[in-house]
């Protein structure tokens, strides 16, 4: 009879798994594969297919699996989720082609390009908008177009990935994470990207 491993943590599996148990990687697998397709939905927004995304972030669930280590890393789902999001835009950056992001496709520019600024959050949107109304932006594709070459001239290529990131909805930390940078020089650059968009769409 099968064992019914949902009553063990990951972290007990895995050190099983090490030892040599079979049928572990597969209950794990089955476990975080509605964690991919969340994630292949956030990111479907950078131009990938959904199908490719899910099928990387499956790959990034392995090695997961394969890689994590218990006395360094962070709790099994914190590094399972790094693994999954770092696999598929590793994918994205590979394929994708030069046209940037739909940003009038994605509602998330309503969010705040800070988490942790008392009294100084800002959703990216207003910066964007710079005075517009945020409804019109969105709808107009000349403003859309406008957008996609300030960003390709006024952004560095750090810039822009910080971006591609924050538009899938993630916060600072985990795209310092993906990325390997650390907190700070991420979120120097979402500060930069306001002052960079709002000053050139004066």
């Amino acid at each position: 009879m099968r064992e019914d491993y949902t009553r063990y943590s990951d972290e007990e599996l895995l050190i099983r798994l090490r030892d040599g148990e079979q049928g572990i990687t597969d209950h794990i697998m089955n476990k975080y594969k509605n964690l991919v397709r969340s994630k292949a939905k956030s990111m479907y927004i950078l131009g990938a297919d959904s199908e490719d995304l899910i099928q990387e972030g499956m790959i990034g669930l392995f090695k997961a699996v394969r890689d994590y280590d218990s006395g360094r890393d962070a709790s099994f789902f914190t590094f399972a989720d790094l693994c999954v999001s770092r696999q598929m835009y590793t994918a994205v950056q590979a394929s994708r082609r030069q046209k940037h992001i739909p940003l009038n496709n994605y509602i998330s520019l309503y969010g705040s390009a800070s988490e942790e600024r008392d009294g100084e959050e800002e959703a990216l949107v207003n910066v964007l908008a710079s005075g517009s109304n945020p409804e019109q932006l969105i709808i107009d594709k000349e403003n859309v177009d406008r957008l996609e070459m300030l960003i390709e001239r006024e952004l560095s290529s750090f810039e822009k990935q910080v971006l591609d990131l924050y538009l899938t909805g993630m916060g600072y930390q985990q795209i310092a994470k993906v990325l390997g940078r650390d907190d700070k020089s991420t979120d120097n650059a979402l500060q930069r990207i306001k002052t960079k968009l709002r000053r050139a769409m004066k």
